[in-house]
């Protein structure tokens, strides 16, 4: 605003001083005498400063005449000039009109009006950058992989679409099956833009395909460094990650690497189940009995799990039933309250021969969560308590018809899976099992590892 006024009193102060100086000459008089050769001319001091404002203007149209007759000459020389680039801005007006109604085509799912538009804004812009991105884009919807993988090529030679002609070459190696290809296009795409979501995903998701477990680490690691995935959420997958490379490398016979590898996993997660109980038999194996023991205590007190239960069984195989009790106080006093601690407290109960301790322990759990499991144990308590066969089966027979309790099953899908995996046999999720009970429609028999005594107190009651 204060600039729109000072322009208004500066245009006044100029009409001002212009009628100020006519006023002036008026009133001076005399005359202006200008000689030409043998002629001379004389004006009134007012004519003589007409005549010098339109001699002004005359020069100026004789310069802007000049001026447009160099520019006709070099126009037809074919120099650039402004005619020139009067039409150019014309035709490039044209050309992103034509681009624009080939974007919004695509974007309406018309590839074939699409390419015919693109086709004309090429040949009026000198912008490979964009007809080819929407040129290759409109060719894949119409179904000509060769025209899209034509432009996707001429894509790589632009350092700014370069990583979207890698992207659209790596997605159509996908779309005909070759893996391999798609995979290195796909490592490509990730080191030129490391930060995009999707690349990261796909990459991730063809490493972990094709059990690259250290190649997926990497693509991980740098998810959580460029803040695509939460420290906690990446630290729990890196575990993960970490165990798959484990079983893989104890799978080849490189036992150090293995270990080394399951101990990193069980670092990174304690209480991440199937990594905890890797790392406990290869520290029992090794004979750190304590350390084994420790990590088994750890995983417990933030998960309780039979297969928690097993590997601290397998430390000390030889023991008798009380020093088994005894030592089994580690685990049973964490998570007092949970029902695989009652379950695993009634076990050890068992296999010691105090059943009415069994009983205590178990509680009403064959009632509030009637499991096979569960059922199983009170038909040994029956047992070992001097019942008849008749009561004992009937135990038995409810147990075969009784939800089989927790099992591993995939979060994406609901697949119900006999042992944990990095990844879902079905849906390919990657890190999506969890230990929890299915829907009673979906339950399927699933073997769980008991302590000994129990399994040969059932085979008993069996037969």
């Amino acid at each position: 605003m204060i600039g729109s006024l000072l322009r208004i009193v500066l245009f006044i102060c100029a009409i001002a001083l212009i009628t100020f100086g006519i006023a002036f000459v008026i009133e001076t008089g005399g005359e202006v005498r200008v000689s030409v050769a043998a002629m001379e001319y004389s004006f009134s001091p007012l004519v003589a400063v007409i005549l010098v404002v339109l001699l002004l203007a005359a020069v100026w149209l004789a310069i802007v005449a000049l001026g447009l007759m160099s520019a006709v000459f070099h126009f037809f020389n074919g120099d650039e000039t402004a005619i020139t680039r009067y039409f150019n801005r014309n035709r490039e007006k044209r050309g992103f009109d034509a681009l624009a109604d080939g974007m919004v085509a695509l974007a309406a799912g018309e590839g074939k009006t699409a390419l015919s538009q693109v086709s004309k804004a090429e040949k009026m812009l000198n912008r490979p950058e964009l007809t080819n991105l929407v040129n290759a884009q409109a060719a894949e919807m119409t179904g000509d992989t060769k025209k899209a993988l034509k432009y996707y090529k001429r894509l790589l030679e632009n350092d700014r679409t370069r990583f979207v002609g890698v992207r659209g070459l790596m997605k159509q190696k996908l779309a005909e099956g070759d893996t391999d290809t798609a995979m290195k296009l796909a490592q490509k795409a990730f080191a030129l833009h490391p930060a995009h979501e999707d690349t990261q995903n796909l990459l991730f998701e063809m490493q972990s395909d094709a059990s690259d477990w250290l190649g997926a680490r990497e693509t991980l690691v740098t998810k959580v460094r460029k803040g695509s995935l939460p420290k906690d959420v990446g630290r729990r997958r890196e575990a993960v990650l970490a165990l798959a490379d484990a079983k893989c490398k104890l799978d080849a016979g490189d036992v150090e690497a293995g270990k080394a590898a399951a101990l990193n996993a069980n670092k990174l997660a304690p209480t991440l189940v199937p990594a905890a109980v890797l790392a406990a038999e290869m520290q029992t194996l090794s004979g750190n009995k304590s350390s084994a023991t420790k990590i088994l205590k750890k995983a417990w007190g933030g998960n309780p799990h039979p297969e928690l239960a097993a590997a601290f069984a397998e430390i000390q195989a030889d023991e008798t039933s009380a020093q088994r009790l005894k030592r089994f106080n580690a685990l049973t006093k964490l998570n007092p309250n949970d029902a695989e601690t009652r379950l695993l407290k009634a076990e050890l109960a068992l296999a010691d021969e105090d059943f009415p301790a069994a009983r205590r322990a178990l509680g009403d759990l064959d009632e509030t969560a009637p499991t096979t499991r569960s059922l199983s144990i009170m038909a040994a308590i029956h047992r070992g308590e001097g019942a008849g066969d008749e009561v004992v089966r009937g135990w038995l027979n409810k147990a075969l018809t009784a939800s089989r309790g927790p099992q591993w099953i995939c979060n994406s899908c609901n697949k119900i899976h006999d042992a944990w995996g990095p990844k879902c046999d079905n849906c390919k999720a990657f890190d999506s099992m969890d230990w929890k009970s299915p829907p009673a429609s979906d339950d399927v028999t699933q073997t769980t590892r008991v302590l000994p005594f129990v399994d040969s107190v059932l085979t008993v009651s069996e037969t």
